[in-house]
């Protein structure tokens, strides 16, 4: 037994399939191909090179070496082209590796981090890029880079993404991306570009207004059966293109907003009211309302009852409710009462009024969760685990107490970014009470978080997270936060409960603060100055 040993080559070909799956497709064919002939059948097995990905991901995407184009392109490509079927690349070495295979059995291109200039040489006719793909590609993912300088909507409009369609005339999927940089929002100015397609089934963009929206469904692509959108802005305007017609074929709708939407009646339940045929409907909205909340009969009666073939109706609205008289509100059981009736989902909602300020606020949305923020929680807040929200802000007119924060950390253990908006004092000081009832507390602990932001908020919740006996922060975090308070909250900056936790601090701003003296700086030694 002594002198046993297991090679690579002694492993059957699925074990080593299994174990080549946790690397990236591009290592393994990297790494591989022209070492044996067995390893080099492994490698092209359709498993690592059907979908591949030439740059490596992190946080941000990387462009592969010099070296490693230039074997990818002299030696592995000829070899494997013609088993890729969808290629993502960056914008880098994105022309010289479409060139060099022929890809006879590519349908699927995902093309990231292309600066608009690139955009507008690559979707051109007489590109020897577009000679590559023309007659092939079914499926479009384009993201273009967030770091170079904006160019007209209108040019963009006129000539990336009339040219795409005028190019592609096979296309069935579009993605322009998940991000929301502003310079990625389309505006389809007037007149209109000219695009038409009779293929595509699948569209998902970002663009400003609301007549956007309506221009993308007023006929022009009349066999879309999937339309994701997220609008940057519903407000009052002119509806030129606005149409009456059904849009039969459509079978999912997913909308976004994050600006108030002041005309929810008007615009947005007209233009469910075309889509007969739904059956996926994702809202996510903020809505300003001056007739009431938006709870279950609501929904049933403006939105489900107008979709006979609805299945899945998933939603996440915020609605802020300014009327002058704000008597007679429903509770919030007796809206939680409205949605009995929704038996595939379960429904949370929220809803407070806030004399102070005279607006009533209601949050209903489908569980689970799949935002990545959940702003404006209050005292009612349910509950629950929330994965994938990494920003969360806080705000009421009544105190936040040691309970409630604690409820905040384990419903958001992923959270990194905090605003607390709350001018009211606690009632039950946690570190002042626990030394009174000589217990110990379970220190409240943000493992993840690096952004704190006390926006209005009185000394109690400033203290409560910089006194490290009750809250754990980790190193390096941002925090936002008046100069005063903090003065006041770290007795000019000499507290002893108040040091460990502000020596953690990387960047402090106080906005009108002052000038930062030695003193501060000895109190929070790794600050950058904003």
């Amino acid at each position: 037994m002594e002198h046993l040993s297991i090679k690579l080559d002694d492993l059957p070909d699925e074990i080593l399939i299994i174990i080549l799956k946790k690397l990236s497709n591009v290592e393994v064919l990297y790494s591989l191909i022209g070492v044996n002939k067995r390893l080099n059948r492994i490698a092209c097995d359709s498993v690592f090179t059907s979908n591949l990905t030439l740059y490596f991901l992190d946080k941000y995407i990387h462009s592969l070496s010099d070296s490693m184009v230039n074997r990818f392109c002299s030696q592995i490509l000829p070899e494997i082209d013609h088993k890729i079927k969808w290629l993502n690349l960056e914008s880098k070495f994105m022309e010289r590796i479409l060139l060099a295979g022929n890809y006879p059995n590519l349908y699927g291109l995902g093309l990231y981090g292309i600066d608009v200039e690139k955009a507008i040489y690559l979707f051109t006719d007489d590109t020897t890029f577009i000679h590559v793909v023309k007659n092939q590609i079914s499926s479009l993912f384009f993201y273009i880079c967030s770091d170079k300088k904006w160019i007209p909507s209108n040019d963009v409009n006129k000539i990336v993404f009339k040219h795409i369609f005028n190019i592609f005339t096979k296309l069935e999927y579009l993605n322009f991306g998940p991000s929301l940089m502003w310079h990625q929002r389309f505006s389809f100015d007037m007149p209109s570009p000219n695009v038409i397609s009779s293929s595509l089934l699948e569209l998902h963009i970002t663009v400003f207004h609301f007549n956007d929206l309506l221009y993308l469904l007023d006929g022009r692509f009349n066999q879309l059966r999937r339309f994701h959108v997220n609008i940057y802005r519903i407000q009052h305007g002119s509806s030129n293109i606005y149409r009456q017609e059904k849009l039969p074929n459509l079978r999912c709708f997913s909308l976004y907003s994050d600006m108030r939407v002041h005309y929810y009646d008007e615009f947005i339940l007209p233009l469910l009211h075309r889509m007969l045929n739904l059956e996926e409907l994702d809202l996510h909205l903020k809505v300003d309302r001056y007739k009431g909340f938006i709870d279950g009969n609501d929904l049933k009666e403006n939105i489900i009852n107008n979709m006979p073939r609805l299945i899945q109706f998933t939603f996440n609205i915020r609605l802020t409710n300014r009327r002058p008289n704000q008597t007679n509100l429903p509770s919030n059981e007796d809206i939680k009462h409205t949605f009995k009736d929704f038996k595939d989902n379960q429904i949370i909602s929220c809803a407070n009024f806030f004399e102070e300020n005279q607006f009533s606020y209601c949050h209903i949305y489908s569980y689970s969760y799949r935002m990545k923020y959940y702003d404006n929680i209050k005292n009612n807040f349910p509950g629950g685990l929330f994965k994938y929200v990494d920003n969360v802000s806080l705000f009421d007119e009544r105190p936040f107490e040691y309970e409630f924060f604690l409820q905040i950390a384990q419903s958001f253990p992923f959270m990194k970014k905090l605003t607390i908006n709350n001018n009211k004092p606690q009632k039950n000081k946690l570190y002042k009470q626990s030394k009174k009832d000589n217990q110990d507390l379970p220190i409240i602990k943000y493992l993840h978080l690096t952004n704190l932001y006390f926006d209005q908020a009185h000394d109690d919740y400033i203290e409560q997270f910089l006194i490290n006996t009750e809250t754990y922060l980790p190193y390096k975090f941002y925090l936002f936060v008046d100069y005063e308070a903090l003065k006041r909250v770290t007795e000019n900056f000499s507290r002893h409960a108040t040091r460990i936790n502000c020596a953690k601090v990387h960047y402090l701003c106080i906005p009108n603060g002052p000038e930062i003296t030695e003193h501060m700086k000895d109190y929070f030694p790794q600050i950058n100055i904003g």
